[in-house]
This record gives C-alpha cells, structure tokens and sequence, in this order.
C-alpha cells in the first residue's frame, strides 16, 4: 500500500498527519483480518479507494474549524476517519447500526489519538443534536437516506458552503436524483483525482437553506 498517492493531492501535510494516515492504514488492515471490512484485493488499494476517495470530499469544501460533521454508515471509517485526520479542529460523529465495526472505529479513533471523533453504534435518525453536514459513502439510495437525516442539519452557517448532504456516489445518477425532490450539485472527482478508479465517482452535495 502506496500513501504517497495521499501526498500527490494534498501537499500541506504535516509529519503527524502523514503519519496518521500511515498508522490508520496499519490499523485498518490488522482490524480487517478479524473483522471482514472490505475484501482482501481491495486492501491492495486502500489509499486509492477508500481514504482517497473518502477526502474527496475535502476538494469540494474544507470545513471551517468547529464544524459539526455527522458520517452515517461509516463501516470501518469511511468517511469520518480520513477527513478527521485532515481536519483535526472538525468534530466528527461517526455512526453505524453493525455494533462490531464501531468498535473498529472506536479503537482505531483512540490509538491514532483522534480526540475529534465519536463512534455510536446506533440508527442514525436516533442520534441526538444538529450537525452541519452530513456525510456518507453509498450506503443507500439517496430517496432511502435523506429520511435518515431529517431534522439533523444545523441552520447556523458555519462554511463558504451552505450546510447539507455531501454523499460519496458513483455511476449514472440520473434516475436516483429524480426520485429526489431537493437539488443537488455534482461534483466529478475524476476533475481532481486522475486515477481511472474515480472515473465515475461523484460527490453529490444537496444544499439545506
């Protein structure tokens, strides 16, 4: 696992930080051996298509300091973790409703000395408070997961980008924003990451006013 395709697109990494990424991805491949997380061929890739592909995010805004990030679905991190370590001054809340793959996260959080994220094993509609925005890679149809995030994101503007949904999602969404009756922004990541895996890879923001 190569981390310098990490330093290619974000140059003003501190030593810490590069050294966050490298511990976590150390972290993450010891935790995936007793808790099947992603598949074996894709740890080969885990740079590319799950901490790269998770600060993609970060090319389309970066949070101001204090912001209130809620990832839903986070699996063993994703995207939570990555953007933590990039913006160690965002607070981030980190749910999933498999018990096991918090405690990945949680462990993970602690060793790295993430002191800017928390794990709940929990539904998301259950988790109390406002966030600014709401993250998350693909776990569902956008029509199933907007319901998820009703009520949850602050109307106190905190960023250059309105507060909202940034979702990680690939392919054509065409027929999946249709069923949607909010607008949404598309964000082509292969604009910014020239890897072919991001050839159809999108982040979907949908603004709230």
């Amino acid at each position: 696992m190569d981390h310098s395709i990490i330093n290619k697109y974000f140059k003003n990494l501190s030593k810490n930080q590069e050294a966050k990424f490298i511990a976590f991805s150390k972290l993450f491949e010891e935790w995936n051996e007793k808790v099947n997380l992603v598949s074996r061929k894709d740890m080969d890739f885990l740079f590319e298509r799950h901490i790269l592909h998770s600060l993609a995010i970060a090319k389309v805004i970066s949070f101001s300091e204090g912001t209130k990030i809620l990832d839903i679905g986070t699996g063993g991190g994703f995207p939570g973790i990555p953007l933590a370590i990039l913006f160690p001054k965002v607070e981030f809340t980190l749910v999933d409703s498999i018990g096991k793959k918090i405690k990945v996260v949680n462990d993970i959080a602690e060793q790295l000395q993430l002191n800017n994220v928390k794990g709940f094993h929990e539904r998301a509609e259950n988790i109390p408070g406002n966030f600014d925005f709401i993250i998350s890679r693909a776990v569902s149809r956008l029509v199933n997961f907007l319901p998820w995030t009703k009520g949850k994101i602050s109307k106190v503007q905190k960023n250059k980008l309105k507060n909202g949904i940034l979702y990680l999602k690939g392919g054509d969404l065409k027929e999946e924003l249709s069923e949607i009756k909010l607008k949404a922004k598309i964000f082509d990541i292969k604009e910014v990451f020239d890897e072919e895996f991001f050839e159809t890879k999108k982040v979907v923001y949908i603004p709230f006013s």
